[in-house]
């Protein structure tokens, strides 16, 4: 099934789209709860990783294929269903491509809460950390950073036992949240370079023929 250009648009709105820490425990837990550092140096110590994705869209539509990371910055969703559509970052700049509509969107990843995920030293520092809360299975680790884009949030859900991310929301300004799980997760994987490699003239050459 193709992805609409109205379901591109809303998830590239995501991508490109308070003070006091709310800590929420639930009673029941009688471990030590688990620190928020704790999680972000296990993340950063997984530099590669590959899986299978599930996204769901603020209307509850749900698409799929697969992903693979690198650290510093790097990561690729390849959509399945032949739909043409990838999204890439290559630590410097982030591209939603749709070969079949021939559109190629691109943001700076530094203005996108995936940088959050994607840094080489995964920072849930005070000034960013707006929540945590921890259910005695998954622990949720809501993000914001107002400087680098906006009012969108991220929130990453990690299994409590092994501390590995399982997924994370984006909501936008508006309250819209684009959800990705993922599954059948392998780290430490090799990754070819050029899984990464966003064509800047191909960028430039699809949104001057648009003019």
């Amino acid at each position: 099934m193709d992805l609409s250009a109205k379901k591109l648009f809303v998830f590239c709105t995501v991508l490109a789209c308070a003070t006091a820490i709310d800590v929420e425990l639930a009673p029941t837990i009688s471990a030590a709860p688990v620190e928020a550092q704790a999680i972000a140096d296990h993340l950063s110590s997984v530099k590669s990783m590959s899986g299978d994705f599930v996204q769901t869209s603020p209307n509850g539509e749900k698409t799929s294929g697969r992903f693979l990371l690198q650290r510093p910055g790097k990561i690729r969703f390849n959509y399945g269903h032949q739909s043409g559509v990838s999204v890439i970052a290559d630590g410097k700049s982030l591209v939603v491509l749709n070969r079949k509509l021939k559109t190629s969107r691109l943001y700076a990843l530094s203005k996108t809460p995936l940088k959050l995920l994607l840094d080489n030293k995964v920072d849930f520092s005070r000034h960013r950390l707006k929540s945590i809360r921890d259910d005695g299975a998954q622990v949720a680790i809501r993000l914001a950073d107002k400087s680098s884009f906006g009012n969108s949030t991220i929130t990453l859900v990690f299994d409590r036992k092994s501390l590995d991310l399982r997924r994370w929301s984006v909501t936008d300004e508006k309250g819209l949240a684009t959800t990705v799980s993922i599954s059948n997760v392998k780290e430490g994987v090799a990754v070819a370079a050029q899984n990464f490699v966003i064509d800047y003239t191909a960028n430039r050459e699809f949104n001057t023929r648009k003019k």
